[in-house]
């Protein structure tokens, strides 16, 4: 029975987040962990949050097969044509179809072909079509053309990211949330064999409010005028999770949270 293990990681926030995992950081913690294919969501990576080309082949450059989005993908302007030319960076698949890029990609590893869905949620975020109804038809378009399924739900709600979980459980390999920069300590197997962990948490600085200097923070909570958000300093970490997945029946045997 062959398996394949499945390192995602959370929102990597800034210049210092990309460079926390550059330098052979994820590769060692990719061979640590024997994971054999590595997702990284990207949406905050550039300065002040967005992601740019430099951020997106950073972080390709460390060690991802696969970068996600979420609702900050589009901030940088730079990053539409890479969108298109760059096909294992995605943004979420409820955008409008006339928006750069895919919403999905079929990856390969070592021979597995794997199907990367990334999905923005509706609850306390911008009005897009329905997750549920947009992943459905990406999976029925693309049956039989893949092996393994993740799913990416950057989202702000619990509430949706689980039931959307429950809703592809035992369809697809892997669900995992993104956006909250907080990593939750639900990773399970649900009982249809989908993996599943709320949300990764985020690759950046402790040192701050979800990775951006205390003092942007409070002055957006306090003052209300528009703050440019900058990154914050040292005590950087990265958080995510760790999907066994078996290649026989496409299920996950095992998930786990991770830190380094």
């Amino acid at each position: 029975m062959a398996k394949i293990k499945i390192l995602a990681l959370g929102d990597v926030v800034g210049n210092g987040g990309c460079e926390y995992l550059l330098g052979g950081r994820l590769r060692r913690m990719r061979q640590t962990l024997g994971a054999d294919f590595c997702i990284v969501n990207g949406e905050n990576s550039a300065p002040s949050n967005g992601m740019s080309p430099e951020s997106a082949q950073a972080i390709f450059e460390a060690g991802a097969d696969v970068i996600t989005g979420g609702n900050h993908t589009f901030k940088k302007k730079n990053i539409f044509d890479y969108l298109d030319m760059e096909k294992c960076a995605i943004r979420p698949a409820n955008y409008p179809s006339d928006a750069p890029g895919d919403g999905y990609v079929i990856a390969d590893c070592m021979g597995w072909r794997i199907l990367v869905i990334n999905l923005l949620g509706t609850t306390f975020m911008d009005s897009m079509d329905s997750p549920f109804k947009v992943c459905e038809s990406i999976l029925n378009t693309n049956r039989g053309k893949y092996d393994i399924c993740v799913v990416d739900i950057h989202a702000e709600a619990t509430s949706e990211k689980m039931c959307l979980a429950r809703y592809l459980d035992g369809r697809v390999s892997v669900v995992f949330g993104t956006h909250t920069h907080v990593q939750t300590s639900d990773a399970q197997v649900l009982p249809g064999g989908t993996g599943y962990i709320t949300d990764l948490g985020m690759t950046g600085s402790m040192n701050g409010v979800l990775g951006v200097k205390t003092e942007c923070i409070i002055h957006k909570f306090t003052v209300r005028t528009p703050v440019y958000f900058e990154p914050a300093a040292g005590n950087f970490r990265a958080s995510g999770a760790l999907f066994t997945v078996d290649t026989a029946t496409g299920l996950c045997t095992e998930a786990v949270g991770i830190e380094f």
